[in-house]
């Protein structure tokens, strides 16, 4: 039986810095367009009742890049997050960020915390932003907090599972993705999700982010509905 819509659509926004320099602009030109697709996104993800949608900001791996394109690129993002929050607020839409936010300073990280608590009361998209976010930091993270379980002896041995792990991770109180997208033509998870993604439906698409729009989505979720999620069994009798 195909599947249903997905309930948790996770995107890998990739290609600003593509889509701008071959239009002979700055990459954070690109960046900057690319804000636009993901409000067209998150409002498209809203009218078809698609009630998780997870976008990956930027990775633990960008601060790889040209010191000036991170601090724009940084700039922007959280002065676009503090300008859309009432806008936000006033759709029903929930924001929430996950990541290691201590690199940014004290003052973002009260912006993102205003910002949760002004909308932690919405429910018609739960919309979650991930931020210096790497999926090896987020097991890390969780292996860290039931090893002091274990030393606190909160935790036995015989308790650390699949579950325990899962209950510890950044996206607990989230349903695990069941489509994954990537714009931009790459062919790779980027450390995103890394746990959380290990029976998604994988879509990958040439389109670069600024360009991705309702029907680049509609796309995926078309190629989504054709397929028989099995999570490991033989599909026979599904």
């Amino acid at each position: 039986m195909p599947s249903v819509d997905p309930a948790h659509v996770a995107i890998i926004m990739d290609g600003n810095g593509r889509w701008a320099e071959r239009r002979g602009k700055s990459r954070i030109f690109g960046h900057r367009k690319g804000v636009e697709a993901v409000r067209n996104v998150v409002d498209a993800c809203g009218r078809r009742g698609i009630p998780y949608l997870t976008l990956y900001a930027f990775s633990s791996e960008n601060w790889n890049r040209p010191r000036e394109e991170v601090r724009l690129l940084t700039e922007l993002l959280f002065t676009t997050l503090e300008s859309e929050a009432l806008q936000l607020h006033e759709n029903g839409i929930r924001l929430r960020v996950i990541g290691d936010l201590s690199p940014f300073g004290e003052k973002i990280d009260r912006t993102v915390r205003e910002v949760q608590e002004l909308t932690r009361a919405n429910k018609n998209l739960n919309l979650t932003v991930a931020v210096n976010y790497g999926g090896r930091w987020d097991i890390a993270n969780a292996c860290r907090e039931i090893a002091v379980a274990v030393k606190n002896r909160s935790c036995s041995l015989s308790e650390i599972t699949e579950q325990a792990v899962a209950g510890r991770l950044s996206t607990a109180d989230l349903p695990e993705p069941d489509l994954f997208i990537r714009t931009g033509g790459e062919i790779r998870v980027s450390n995103f999700l890394l746990w959380q993604i290990a029976y998604s439906e994988l879509f990958f698409i040439d389109t670069l982010w600024p360009e991705f729009d309702e029907s680049c989505l509609d796309e995926a979720l078309k190629s989504y509905r054709r397929r028989q999620r099995r999570f490991g069994k033989s599909g026979k009798g599904l």
